[in-house]
């Protein structure tokens, strides 16, 4: 690492802080975090800055940033699209493991937790709610360049990178496969041919956390270099989780407590707090060889492995909001009760190949493929232990011989994959021209997934009877074949103009060969039993539904398709859709000056279609429209697309002291892919529904569906500011309105039983009109509604300064603050106290203290979230109250780091 010349005499003061320090670790003084990029240094043992002495003073420049943000490396702020960057001296600083801690450290990038280790990325309000092998994420994710299909890929550990690159706006010519919100690439860092090192890095903190990170370089020779890196990282879960036992006592509706658990307690064990939700468990290595066969070839071979051994995440109730009302908490803000711990057990295996080959002065070709496999098995309890409280039980016991359509006391349901594998592989080559006035990139893309699941999703007491209900999804072989053909080229075409013509020709096909969904949703039907159990009748002396301890593991999933024996045979998916689009981007640059451009570019993008599991549409009933049934389908949906026109500014000012970069944007979001419980059927029912459930006549089906036109306009601003050679000043500011524009099928059903009773508008009417796209939705007018995950102005600063000591010591103060405005988690935008679908405007508050010495260590004393602000990234209607997918809260740690 360099060091910079100290302009303060030799101090006991050094010794004393050093002796005090000594322990804590921390990235140079002067390296950028995330929320100050634009400038992020391209190597991660580069200095961040340049002190140079002139005319008797010192005199700081930033750094030269390049990024490969148009597949040829050029300078960050003359490469004209937006584009942030980041290195892993910031990604260390903030503590950010994988990409969920990019989330609201630049410009409109939010990030959320799904179901499913499924990641959320939504980059300016663009993003997908589907985590399942039938989805494709909207926010491209790539791992040196190349397309990673899996939204759970997102989990892997990102350690040792060069820099990370987020791409804002649809990508639709140059980056794998076509991706409407933008991009994420994560570049790890090459071996190096110029010298062997090698760096252990040891962090400790709160919630027992302890991560090890271990970099070795090796340079052979000239011409052959390997290196070999590994992260390990624990923590406990923040959470206080209890078991569940809750035995029912609502003695009025006939429900008396036995003794005996009215939950399942198949799985129900009691387990540390290294295994609570919230907990991290996970490792990861990657070994790659660089060979310079020549001056003019050079290849590149990695493997990766990525190991993921934690609980995952459980939606809390937002306390906050319940409060003063008949659902507030009854013990402490984080308890839950579970009784079915989460385990996961995914792992990706990698290997990445490149290959380039010099031809001239100019031209190259490079050839790149990817080989992944990830294998995931994973059990979650959906119900985290909220069960109906009291006021909401309508159903009494014992029941009548036609059973009990009211609202029964026990939640008890649980997500289960018993075991899915994803086989990936993805092939690009592209041609390369860099001449005087004509940049050129052309090439191939080819994807190809198989993918394999049995996933089960159990709801264990239902009305009428308490009977439980399940499905099983075996998917042997579900394949996505993407292929695509691209080119785009910038011509400058007089001295300080340049003009960028790109397009791509995409095909996606997806085929799903010998599925099968056993089970169903008949709450009427004692088949999940597998005639294990026998409850009795309804109606007569001795009935009796499951209480905890009935159940066993030849039951439901557990238990293997034969478990579904009595539901009869299953239905067979055997389907196929394939989709063709053009996208193509426009753009023109203006060179202000040798450090100063103006850009302008419109582009285009979109995400290819799909289409679900095979299902009666009518849910078994009988259909009013067409035929009786079962009447399948497959919920077929199209494409999405968007088109985006941007102006920006970039330059280095003052001196080369100031780094400014400004977007203005403008986006036009058509056919939005939304992933939910949605009309599928309206059906014969015997009576009229009941005032708790009016759309009793109404099958709904967890089905993908488009949806609405958004207008989406913003701005983007990033600085990075030198005001003295040791003091730096980075951050950001966002905006943006994401307005829907057309969406007339909305239907407002957010918590609808406690609405009035908490002073928000009521939801409206089930629809009784004669248009068929409408029956049994509860229409609302979201015009002008904002889209999820997008608060409308966001911000961040961050200050660090170099104080030097003459004996070589470096001691830097660091503070981040990042602010963000409301955002809302759903489309109906509902402001209420204690219902609302929104996560309120909140600040976050990041520092550190850390000492390099003049050797080989450095350390660091940081805190992460230092006001314990606790903030939701996703969350949900729970029927009363909302609960939440949470971000951490503060934490502590010391980071000590040893160089060789």
């Amino acid at each position: 690492m360099k060091k910079h010349p100290s302009g303060v005499r030799p101090s006991g003061l050094a010794a004393a802080v050093a002796a005090v320090l000594i322990g804590c670790a921390a990235a140079p003084a002067v390296a950028q975090s995330a929320a100050a990029q634009p400038a992020a240094a391209a190597d991660a043992d580069a200095p961040a800055a340049t002190a140079q002495a002139g005319a008797g003073e010192a005199r700081a420049t930033l750094e030269t940033v390049r990024v490969s943000a148009t597949r040829l490396e050029s300078e960050l702020l003359k490469t004209p699209v937006t584009v942030t960057a980041v290195t892993q001296e910031a990604l260390t600083r903030e503590g950010v493991r994988d990409v969920r801690g990019l989330s609201g450290s630049m410009p409109n990038l939010q990030i959320a937790s799904g179901p499913d280790s499924g990641v959320q990325v939504s980059i300016r309000g663009i993003g997908a709610n589907n985590f399942t092998e039938i989805g494709d994420p909207a926010v491209g994710l790539h791992v040196a360049g190349l397309y990673s299909p899996r939204p759970q890929g997102a989990l892997a550990l990102m350690f040792d990178v060069d820099q990370v690159e987020v791409l804002r706006g649809p990508q639709g010519t140059l980056f794998g496969r076509n991706s409407t919100g933008g991009s994420i690439n994560i570049i790890p860092a090459k071996p190096r041919f110029d010298s062997s090192f090698g760096s252990a890095e040891l962090d400790v903190g709160s919630y027992n956390l302890r991560q090890l990170n271990l970099i070795q370089n090796i340079a052979v020779n000239d011409r052959f270099a390997l290196r070999f890196s590994a992260t390990k990282v624990e923590r406990d879960g923040w959470i206080d989780q209890k078991q569940d036992f809750t035995d029912v006592n609502i003695p009025e509706r006939g429900f008396v407590a036995d003794g005996i658990p009215d939950v399942d307690q198949r799985r129900n064990v009691k387990v540390g707090r290294d295994k609570y939700y919230y907990n991290r468990d996970e490792w990861a290595l990657r070994l790659a060889a660089r060979f310079a066969f020549s001056d003019d070839v050079e290849w590149l071979l990695a493997y990766e492995k990525f190991q993921n051994d934690g609980a995952g995440q459980v939606a809390m109730k937002d306390c906050g909001q319940a409060a003063g009302t008949r659902f507030a908490c009854t013990g402490g803000k984080w308890d839950v009760n579970i009784n079915v711990p989460g385990k996961t057990d995914m792992s990706i295996d990698t290997v990445r190949s490149n290959l380039i080959w010099l031809i001239g002065d100019s031209n190259s070709l490079e050839y790149n493929v990817a080989f992944a496999t990830q294998k995931r098995s994973q059990i979650s309890d959906d119900d985290g232990g909220y069960h109906e409280i009291p006021s909401q039980v309508t159903a009494t016991f014992p029941v009548p011989p036609e059973g009990d359509w009211g609202v029964w006391p026990v939640r008890d349901n649980t997500s289960i994959t018993l075991d899915s594998k994803y086989r990936s592989v993805v092939h690009e080559l592209q041609f390369k021209h860099q001449g005087e006035r004509l940049s050129l990139v052309s090439g191939l893309f080819w994807m190809h997934e198989k993918n394999q699941i049995d996933y089960a999703q159990e709801l264990l007491v239902n009305a009428p009877f308490g009977y439980p209900i399940s499905q099983l999804y075996h998917q042997p072989d579900r394949q996505v074949d993407a292929k695509a053909i691209f080119t785009q080229a910038d011509w400058r075409f007089a001295p300080t103009w340049t003009a960028t013509f790109g397009a791509r020709y995409s095909r996606d096909e997806k085929t799903d060969r010998g599925g099968q969904v056993y089970g169903g949703w008949d709450t009427e039907s004692t088949a999940y039993y597998n005639g294990l159990y026998n409850p009795g009748t309804p109606g007569q002396p001795g009935f009796r539904p499951h209480n905890g301890r009935d159940l066993t593991e030849r039951m439901g999933p557990f238990g293997g398709i034969d478990a579904y024996k009595l539901w009869g045979p299953p239905a067979e998916n055997e389907h196929s859709e394939s989709w063709r689009k053009t996208t193509w981007r426009l753009g023109l640059t203006k060179a202000l000056s040798d450090d100063e451009i103006l850009f302008t570019s419109l582009s285009t993008g979109y995400k290819a279609g799909g289409f679900g599991d095979k299902d009666d549409k009518c849910g078994g009933k009988v259909c009013i429209d067409g035929p009786a049934g079962p009447q399948y389908t497959f919920f077929p949906y199209k494409p999405e697309t968007v088109a985006n026109f941007e102006i920006g500014y970039k330059g280095l000012l003052l001196d080369k002291r100031l780094s400014l970069s400004v977007t203005a944007f403008y986006s036009r979001y058509k056919d939005m892919q939304v992933t939910g419980d949605f009309y599928a059927a309206k059906v014969h029912v015997e009576q009229p529904c009941p005032d708790f459930d009016p759309t009793c006549d109404v099958i709904k089906k967890w089905q993908t569906v488009n949806v609405g036109t958004v207008n989406i306009p913003g701005v983007e601003v990033e600085f990075d500011y030198l005001p003295t050679p040791n003091t730096r000043i980075g951050g950001f500011f966002s905006y943006i309105d994401s307005k829907i524009k057309d969406y007339p099928t909305f239907s407002d059903e957010w918590n609808c039983g406690v609405r009035e009773e908490f002073g928000a508008p009521p939801c409206p009417p089930p629809y009784s009109g004669s248009d068929p796209r409408l029956a049994g939705r509860q229409i609302y007018d979201i015009t002008g509604h904002h889209l999820p995950m997008t608060p409308k102005f966001t911000a961040g600063v961050n200050v660090s300064h170099t104080f030097k000591f003459g004996n070589g010591y470096e001691l830097v103060p660091w503070v981040n603050v990042k602010w963000q405005d409301k955002m809302y988690f759903t489309l109906r935008n509902l402001d209420n106290p204690h219902v609302s679908d929104a996560q309120e405007a909140y600040t976050t508050v990041d520092a550190s203290l850390s000492l390099q010495s003049p050797s080989f260590w450095r350390a660091e004393l940081y805190v992460l979230n230092a006001t314990d602000k606790m903030s939701k990234n996703w969350a949900d209607d729970a029927g009363g109250f909302i609960r939440a997918y949470w971000n951490d809260p503060r934490t502590v740690g010391l980071r000590v780091r040893f160089e060789y």
